[in-house]
């Protein structure tokens, strides 16, 4: 399927990097400034809620502790783990900034990610990537969802025919609800449905477009 295409917006989480490990010693280090939590997070639970807003997050992980528990530990939470990724970072898949590089030269890119905010520009940072992307939109920042964030990046910078890059349902969802094209990144987290594109690799959008 040929795409014509202006712009394209990538999730972040398992399509630019893997921090999973990150995200993972995040937890622990907030399991420490609490008594109720008494189990850490495995690397394989932070994989399968990657991606879903918060509140989510913790319904998921944490259904032992009560509402007023799981809001607090969820704020501290915040706090390790935005550290954690200042310090450590994640891991970018292989070629990403050769390939951004090689985008940019004929798209417009944008992050938008189910995150806190500060967490793409830790990203930013870390990768040396800042130049290479026009525009960001996280949940942090007005606590929506990730379809009303990609609304929000189409409308904000009058993007024409943008295409979405993500790796769970999800990221397909919210792609379909603004009618976009979805480029499925098989190698991160989760599935899809459909989309118009698979990629094995990060670098195979380098084939693709």
């Amino acid at each position: 399927m040929q795409l014509h295409l202006d712009s394209l917006i990538f999730d972040l989480d398992g399509t630019l990097w893997d921090a999973t490990a990150t995200v993972a010693e995040g937890f622990h280090r907030a399991r420490q400034r609490v008594e109720y939590v008494t189990h850490d997070v495995t690397l394989d639970q932070v994989r399968a809620v990657t991606g879903q807003p918060y509140p989510v997050v913790y319904e998921r992980l944490f259904p032992e502790l009560s509402p007023a528990q799981r809001e607090e530990f969820r704020h501290i939470c915040a706090v390790e783990e935005l550290r954690s990724a200042r310090e450590r970072g994640g891991v970018p898949y292989p070629v990403l900034r050769e390939t951004l590089e090689y985008l940019r030269g004929k798209y417009r890119l944008f992050i938008v990610s189910n995150c806190q905010t500060g967490y793409i520009e830790a990203f930013l940072d870390h990768t040396q990537t800042g130049e290479l992307f026009e525009g960001h939109q996280c949940f942090g920042t007005k606590n929506l969802p990730k379809a009303d964030n990609i609304r929000e990046i189409v409308e904000q910078f009058g993007l024409q025919q943008p295409a979405y890059v993500g790796d769970t349902e999800g990221d397909h969802s919210a792609c379909r609800a603004n009618g976009l094209p979805f480029l499925f990144a098989a190698y991160g987290f989760g599935t899809a449905p459909d989309y118009e594109a698979r990629l094995d690799t990060f670098g195979d959008l380098r084939q693709l477009l």
